[in-house]
């Protein structure tokens, strides 16, 4: 197709705005895959449109192109290693490590809401590795405490080495407990910061990526946190109203949704009267925490949404959730139905829709705190009023079976305590013999 200018002027403009467009179009980045006949048919096409018409494409081609192109001499980001995921219970994620030449193979929970690295006491003494003390701090739900640390070290995952890693050291013995499983270590930002994570919750993978010029998956969100040690997330949540809030992006967390007690109160966002949170307990770094359980109606993170959202809130005396800057936090009984990757250098999150996304959520209330204590089940907290007490049970009890499950395994049990308005059958044992308790999980609003 020809192009025919008709008079001396009229060229002379056509000419000029030619050579405009043609610098104005070379000068947009549209990926490392576009080719030279490519431009060349765009420019021909844009000729013949209308001015305006022709500013308005631009625009969408560089708003597109800057967002598709790499960052100027950032080399692409090129795979290092996968690790399998291991599940417990809340939908926290943990891997298989080693430290440094100890030849003991341990657990490390994979916690963005973790500033650092850590060690369990145990381990190191078990071990005899060399810590020292520090007048560091950390916060737990139950307190403040000092921490030693291992400095120097490095962690060997498979197909990977992590080296230059200063541990701190804490106390696990309470999260081992919980999960039926010896929790030696917490995994957070000093391993997440040097490395694009992806998390593939479909088949349980955690792939390691070096930092670089990184292609998402197709579909899906890409949320742009806050970050400084742990990333911080706007989400919107709906009871009483509708309410804009930022929180940390934790996969560390087992529930679904924590709230600042604090929050709660100069929001009114649970202003609903009919509607009373149950006193439960839930257990974290430090210890255990008495709170209150209930469900928000509406929880949006970017463009996806949650309904009837069990939801924790928490009085939080040391201030953990930073309020009123944020007002709480996002567990991983949300985020682990989206494969995530995690990408710090570009202060990036990308969140893609699994098969877990509309798995039903953990309504049911016992009012009991269990924990695997010595290879057994034990009965440590009953809640006054709770379907628990009602059904019998006292501290101290040792769970044998739930109907005819006699694995001994807490996970299970924690599983088969989920059937709300079904009857159990317990097999307990305490200092009086054995006895068959009868409870009926109760159901949360």
């Amino acid at each position: 197709m020809e192009y025919v200018c008709k008079g001396t002027e009229a060229c002379r403009l056509r000419s000029r705005n030619n050579a405009t467009l043609s610098v104005v179009l070379s000068s947009i980045p549209l990926g490392s895959g576009a080719r030279p006949a490519g431009r060349n048919l765009l420019f021909k096409l844009l000729l013949n449109m209308p001015y305006k018409l022709i500013i308005i494409i631009l625009y969408i081609l560089f708003v597109i192109g800057a967002r598709a192109a790499p960052v100027m001499g950032e080399q692409p980001s090129q795979w290092v290693t996968s690790v399998r995921l291991q599940p417990l219970t809340g939908g926290v994620m943990f891997v298989r490590a080693v430290v440094n030449g100890y030849p003991d193979s341990l657990n490390f929970i994979l916690d963005t809401g973790s500033g650092g690295i850590s060690l369990d006491s145990a381990a190191c003494a078990r071990w005899n590795m060399p810590i020292r003390p520090s007048d560091k701090t950390i916060r737990g739900i139950a307190g403040i405490r000092k921490v030693s640390f291992l400095y120097d070290a490095t962690l060997h995952l498979p197909g990977l080495s992590v080296d230059s890693l200063d541990f701190h050291v804490n106390d696990y013995d309470i999260l081992s407990s919980v999960y039926g499983i010896r929790v030696d270590g917490i995994i957070g930002y000093s391993f997440f910061s040097r490395y694009i994570v992806r998390l593939d919750y479909d088949i349980m993978q955690m792939d390691v990526f070096t930092q670089g010029d990184y292609l998402y998956p197709r579909g899906g969100h890409l949320l742009r946190p806050l970050l400084t040690n742990i990333p911080i997330q706007s989400a919107d949540l709906q009871d009483a109203r509708w309410l804009s809030s930022r929180f940390y992006f934790d996969t560390g967390a087992g529930l679904a949704l924590l709230l600042s007690e604090s929050y709660i109160r100069d929001s009114s966002v649970l202003a609903n009267k009919k509607k009373q949170p149950l006193v439960t307990q839930a257990e974290g770094v430090g210890g255990k925490m008495t709170m209150r359980i209930t469900t928000v109606r509406k929880f949006r993170l970017g463009p996806y949404k949650f309904r009837r959202v069990p939801t924790f809130l928490f009085e939080d005396p040391y201030n953990i959730t930073n309020y009123p800057f944020l007002g709480g936090l996002i567990g991983n009984d949300i985020l682990r139905r989206f494969n995530t990757v995690i990408n710090y250098a570009r202060r990036e999150i990308h969140i893609l829709p699994n098969k877990h996304l509309r798995e039903p959520f953990d309504y049911s209330y016992t009012g009991l705190g269990i924990y695997q204590i010595d290879g057994r089940v034990v009965v440590e907290d009953v809640l006054s009023g709770s379907p628990g007490e009602k059904a019998g049970f006292r501290t101290g009890d040792m769970i044998l079976a739930i109907n005819n499950d006699i694995s001994g395994n807490i996970r299970i049990y924690k599983e088969l305590m989920q059937q709300t308005g079904v009857k159990l059958r317990f097999l307990v044992r305490n200092e009086d013999g054995i006895r068959v308790l009868i409870m009926r999980p109760a159901r949360i609003y």
